[in-house]
């Protein structure tokens, strides 16, 4: 029996897996999207403001420009600014400067989305120019055969593809069933995320406070129209598990008491404060992001602390290194997918990105210690990078994704 077979598959269809296809479809190649999610109504998705927001750096809004995407993002804030500092320590560090309403593109360090907007402006654009995407599909199972991949829909429909693309997520079910082994760090920590209004502006200035509890984050969040602008942030408090528990059963009153007391009345403290969720931490590692015909990409293939904001970054600078590599492969030999290729794509993802990890797991240790040479320590290196010029602007350009980007297609 003679099967379709699709060049490529992607089963995920959020901010990875949608920026995957359509940096594959501006390049001439046609993938077929699988996503689990149902068509979006975009009025119903602009009416409710969604208390998380994602930090897109520099090289991520390029990436969406690039595919037409950001183009079409109907609400975000963007930030000029980051400060970052320890409760217990004199060490602090800032980067670019505050900015009053509406900074012009040029100033900004990125910019603060909701996860629901970029999937809306997504899903539109995939709508457009994709001639194979299908929304509300569930993916039974995946399994190899003679000449790629085969995945079973719930409903028992077979799709065959020479190559596969994981972009499903940290429980990836691409990668159970390809048998790709992950590691898993429970840091014994959740976050609180939540919408706040604070007294005083925000001046488009990312803030993060490291506490002797974890880090906390206070981000700026775009909100409808008739709301005041400037004084809502998005925020992510990391807690030890039993903590977070007590501070999620608190009522809205004590909450926002405990937050301005505990954040050393940043902002002038917490004049509001909206319905509180709560998520576990753990980091994730796949052993491999490779097969013969399978690509892992995004949280598929890693998941990191949030404390830089950087997991969803990392994920887009996947999408793009993968489509080069392919995209570059194809050109040169004539090969799709080949098994050099997908290599070289493991080879320059991998390595930099569990120790990227790796930093952020040493970081959230490092900034939760009480020993005195601990404190001494992260205090003097803080100092350091903030008064040294070409190390500060060394460590902007490595978190902006542009060095990653430079040795691509897509570099600036």
């Amino acid at each position: 029996m003679t099967h379709i077979r699709h060049d490529t598959v992607i089963v995920g269809g959020g901010l990875v897996g949608g920026l995957t296809a359509l940096l594959l479809q501006k390049e001439g190649v046609q993938p077929l999207v699988l996503d689990i999610a149902p068509t979006l109504d975009a009025a119903k998705v602009l009416e409710h403001v969604d208390t998380r927001v994602l930090a897109l750096n520099t090289a991520t809004l390029h990436l969406l420009e690039t595919v037409n995407v950001w183009q079409n993002i109907r609400r975000h804030a963007p930030y000029t600014g980051m400060h970052v500092w320890n409760k217990n320590g004199h060490g602090e560090i800032s980067f670019g400067q505050p900015s009053l309403e509406s900074p012009p593109q040029k100033d900004w360090l990125g910019s603060m989305v909701e996860p629901s907007i970029i999937n809306l402006a997504i899903q539109q654009r995939m709508l457009d120019v994709l001639t194979n995407y299908r929304t509300s599909v569930s993916v039974k199972y995946v399994e190899p055969d003679a000449q790629g991949w085969c995945i079973t829909l719930n409903n028992d429909e077979k799709i065959y593809t020479r190559l596969l693309i994981g972009a499903d997520g940290a429980n990836s079910l691409v990668r159970k069933h390809a048998d790709i082994e992950v590691k898993i760090l429970d840091y014994k920590q959740a976050a609180i995320g939540c919408a706040i209004k604070t007294k005083h502006v925000h001046h488009s200035v990312a803030r993060q406070i490291f506490l002797p509890t974890g880090p906390l984050a206070y981000l700026p969040l775009a909100v409808t129209q008739n709301e005041e602008q400037n004084t809502w942030q998005s925020i992510v408090w990391t807690l030890p598990d039993t903590l977070c528990q007590q501070y999620m059963q608190l009522d809205d009153q004590a909450f926002k008491q405990q937050l301005t007391q505990s954040s050393l009345y940043l902002q002038g403290g917490v004049v509001e404060v909206s319905k509180r969720a709560s998520f576990s931490l753990k980091a994730r590692a796949a052993k491999h992001y490779v097969k013969p015909g399978l690509a892992l990409v995004g949280d598929a293939a890693h998941v990191i602390h949030p404390l830089a904001g950087q997991g969803v970054n990392i994920g887009c600078l996947d999408a793009a290194i993968l489509v080069d590599v392919l995209i570059q492969d194809w050109k040169n030999t004539g090969q799709w997918a080949s098994k050099t290729a997908l290599k070289k794509y493991e080879r320059r993802r991998k390595m930099e990105n569990e120790m990227t990890m790796h930093s952020m797991s040493f970081m959230n240790w490092l900034q939760r210690s009480d020993l005195t040479a601990v404190i001494w320590a992260r205090t003097f290196g803080l100092k350091q990078v903030h008064r040294f010029s070409p190390l500060k602007n060394r460590f902007m350009r490595q978190a902006s994704g542009l060095s990653v980007l430079a040795k691509s297609r897509y570099r600036l």
